[in-house]
C-alpha cells in the first residue's frame, strides 16, 4: 500500500511505497532532501512529522532521541510511512539531475601524508567521467556485500581520478586493506555520487568551513572549486587535529592562503605533546571559531568531520553566535550500523 508525503512548505508531494523510507521514495520522486550517511547514524536527514505516522526505522540512538520523537522529529532515511504525512524539510535544488552509478575503478595511488591517512586515487575506465558536486561522497561496494562511504576531495573540474582520504581504523572493513594488502592497479566498486553537502553558490554570504581530521577531504574538494570558480567570497578554513600531524595536507592550505587574498587558514590543535613543538591554535576547533567570530548571524558554516565536532558545532554556533540554522550545512563520519567506521 502506498502513502502520500506532502512536504508542508513547497506543497509537492510524493507517494511511498509499501516498504520504502521517506527519502527513497523522495528520491524515486526527483525531489531531494537533505541527507548523508542513508543510516540513521548522522542526523542530517531529520525533519519533523506535522501529521501521521512512521516507523521510526533502524538507527542510532543518539542521532534521534526519545524526547525528539515525542516533539515529532524523525529520521527520513529511516523513517518508513505508516499512514498518509505532511512533513517539515528542506528541499534541495541542484543534485537531482546528478545520476548515482555503480562503477568500477583502479588504483592508480596511495599516498600516507601521516601514519593513519592514506590518500588514495581512483582511475576511471575509459571514456567513463564521473558527474558530481564537490563536496559529495561515493560508496566502495566491498566484496561481502557491506559498503563503506568516502567523501571525494578532488573538485568535478579535476574528474579524471576520484581522490578519497581514508583515516585508518583498526579492523575497518575498508580501511585495513587500503594500509596493508591493497596496491596499484587493484580493482574496485564503487556507488556514487552522493550527498547534499555543496556549496550554496547562490548565496553571497562570507563562509567559515570547520574540519576535523578527513573531514578536510569534501572541504578540500569545495575550496578547490570555489577557487576554480573566481568565488570571491570571503572563505576561513579551521581545520582541527589532536597532534599537529593530523592536520596532513598543511602546507596546501598555506599554499592557498598565498595564492587567494579572499581565503585565511587557521590549524588548530587541541592535545599537542611537548616534542610536537606546536605553537599555534590550541584547544577544540570549533571553539577557535567562537573566539574569532562571537556573532556569525550574517555568514555561512560547512563543517565536516568527527559527529562530536560537528554536532558542538551546530549548537554552540546557532545557540551562542546567532548562526541561523539554514546556513549550516554538515557531512558527519560516522560509524556504520554495523558497528566498523568508515
Amino acid at each position: 500500500m502506498a502513502f502520500h508525503v506532502t512536504i508542508q512548505k513547497s506543497g509537492h508531494g510524493f507517494d511511498a511505497a509499501d516498504g520504502d523510507t521517506v527519502l527513497v521514495a523522495a528520491q524515486a520522486a526527483g525531489i531531494t532532501l537533505p541527507y548523508g550517511c542513508r543510516n540513521g547514524a548522522c542526523g542530517a536527514c531529520k525533519g519533523k512529522i506535522v501529521e501521521g505516522r512512521v516507523d521510526y526505522g533502524a538507527h542510532q540512538p543518539y542521532t534521534l532521541t526519545d524526547s525528539e520523537k515525542a516533539a515529532g522529529f524523525a529520521l527520513f532515511c529511516c523513517a518508513k510511512p505508516l499512514t498518509d504525512l505532511i512533513i517539515d524539510a528542506r528541499e534541495i535544488s541542484g543534485v537531482g539531475d546528478i545520476q548515482v552509478r555503480k562503477l568500477p575503478c583502479r588504483v592508480m595511488s596511495i599516498e600516507k601524508p601521516a601514519p593513519d591517512v592514506a590518500v588514495l586515487k581512483l582511475k576511471l575506465p575509459a571514456n567513463e567521467k564521473l558527474q558530481f558536486l564537490a563536496g559529495q561522497y561515493i560508496e566502495m561496494l566491498l566484496k561481502d556485500g557491506k559498503r563503506r562511504a568516502y567523501s571525494m576531495a578532488n573538485p568535478p573540474h579535476d574528474a579524471e581520478h576520484i581522490e578519497l582520504h581514508v583515516r585508518r581504523m583498526p579492523g575497518g572493513a575498508f580501511t585495513e586493506p587500503v594500509f596493508t594488502t591493497l596496491k596499484e592497479k587493484d580493482i574496485l566498486r564503487f556507488e556514487g555520487p552522493m550527498g547534499t553537502f555543496f556549496l550554496r553558490e547562490e548565496s553571497d554570504k562570507p563562509m567559515i568551513f570547520v574540519a576535523s581530521g578527513t573531514g578536510f577531504a569534501p572541504i578540500k574538494a569545495v575550496l578547490e572549486h570555489a577557487f576554480h570558480a573566481g568565488i570571491e567570497r570571503q572563505i576561513v578554513l579551521y581545520w582541527g587535529g589532536r597532534r599537529p600531524a593530523d592536520i596532513y595536507l598543511s602546507s596546501l592550505c598555506e599554499q592557498w592562503q598565498r595564492d587567494h587574498a579572499n581565503f585565511s587558514f587557521i590549524p588548530v590543535v587541541s592535545d599537542a605533546l611537548p616534542e610536537d613543538q606546536w605553537t599555534g591554535r590550541a584547544g577544540f576547533v570549533h571553539r577557535a571559531v567562537m573566539q574569532d567570530f562571537p556573532d556569525l548571524s550574517g555568514w555561512q558554516v560547512y563543517a565536516c568531520g568527527a559527529p562530536i565536532v560537528v554536532d558542538s558545532a551546530h549548537k554552540d554556533f546557532t545557540e551562542q553566535c546567532g548562526l541561523p540554522d539554514e546556513e549550516f550545512f554538515s557531512d558527519s563520519f560516522t560509524a556504520s550500523v554495523d558497528g566498523v567506521a568508515r
